[in-house]
């Protein structure tokens, strides 16, 4: 029997120059690629959200870019089934696949595995969060220390909403969150897959980032937000959670000047792509790492001619 096409997970931080160079690859062998940005996946903010232009979508079969309405808010299991089922449909094909992106949770659902955890009732969600309100973080964490030590170890200080999930959790199953974790397995076989981290040095990671947010705007990132915005949609939507749509919102109603709103998200984009490069590190030690950045000049790195 003939191995399985080969299936590469491309992660790196925003603007690390990941999404060039899997369209390289892809160009190269005949891949076709699957994302892993839990932004990109949304309609209505490929500039925003860096996602493929149309030239570039011409060069390689594209999958879950674009593909939902912001009123809709995919959970990661929601995206782990239809990557699954591309990357399925794409091994049919007899093709390889690319999967690209910086959400890390999207990875680890295909390397790891997600947890079957059982709903957890309303009223025990508002059980754990009056508790919560009644005491505090700290007596609150020492009652979750005996429910689960590991998760009140693991989830940092100032964290209500994942210390919540926690409590709610081991009270409603009588079994931990931390246990349902661990009782999983990987979506994808061992040795189907390998992985790749691009891990530029920061402070030209940083640079990129900077210089990303102005031509977002010169590329109509602004018209984007303003037909967002006209919907009228909830803002706890995780569409509207895009780095730079708060700023660039609040420019659009007068709040704040242009300027304003760019430093703000260019400081916003900076900390989120810290987080995700401590991500990797932590999570990903034994992938493959780049460290050169692609060469620059457009909103997005274009791939080599």
């Amino acid at each position: 029997m003939s191995a399985s096409p080969p299936i590469t997970l491309l992660a790196g931080a925003t603007a690390s120059g990941k999404s060039a160079l899997a369209l390289k690859l892809a160009r190269e062998t005949g891949a076709e690629l699957v994302n892993a940005d839990s932004m990109q996946i949304y309609a209505g903010m490929p500039v925003l959200t860096a996602g493929p232009t149309g030239e570039e979508l011409a060069q390689a079969p594209h999958h879950l870019f674009g593909v939902v309405d912001a009123a809709n808010g995919w959970s990661v299991a929601r995206w782990l089934e239809a990557a699954s089922a591309a990357l399925a449909e794409i091994a049919a094909r007899g093709r390889p696949a690319i999967v690209v992106g910086g959400t890390g949770l999207y990875l680890k659902a295909l390397t790891h595995g997600l947890a079957d955890v059982p709903p957890v009732s309303e009223t025990q969600r508002e059980v754990s969060a009056l508790l919560y309100a009644a005491l505090g973080e700290p007596e609150f964490r020492d009652i979750l220390a005996e429910l689960d030590p590991a998760a009140e170890t693991r989830i940092e200080v100032g964290d209500r909403q994942r210390l919540l999930r926690a409590h709610a959790v081991a009270m409603a199953t009588g079994k931990s969150l931390t246990a349902w974790q661990t009782d999983t397995r990987p979506t994808l076989a061992e040795g189907s897959w390998k992985g790749l981290v691009l891990e530029p040095p920061r402070a030209e990671l940083y640079d990129r980032c900077d210089a990303r947010l102005g031509l977002m705007v010169e590329n109509g990132a602004l018209d984007e937000v303003a037909a967002m915005e006209a919907r009228g949609l909830d803002p706890a939507l995780p569409a509207l959670k895009a780095v730079g749509y708060r700023q660039l919102a609040a420019y659009l109603r007068g709040e704040i000047s242009l300027d304003a709103a760019l430093d703000d998200a260019r400081q916003e984009t900076r900390r989120y792509a810290k987080r995700q490069m401590t991500w990797f590190r932590n999570q990903t030690p034994d992938w493959e790492r780049v460290d050169a950045l692609a060469p620059s000049g457009s909103l997005r790195d274009p791939p080599p001619p």
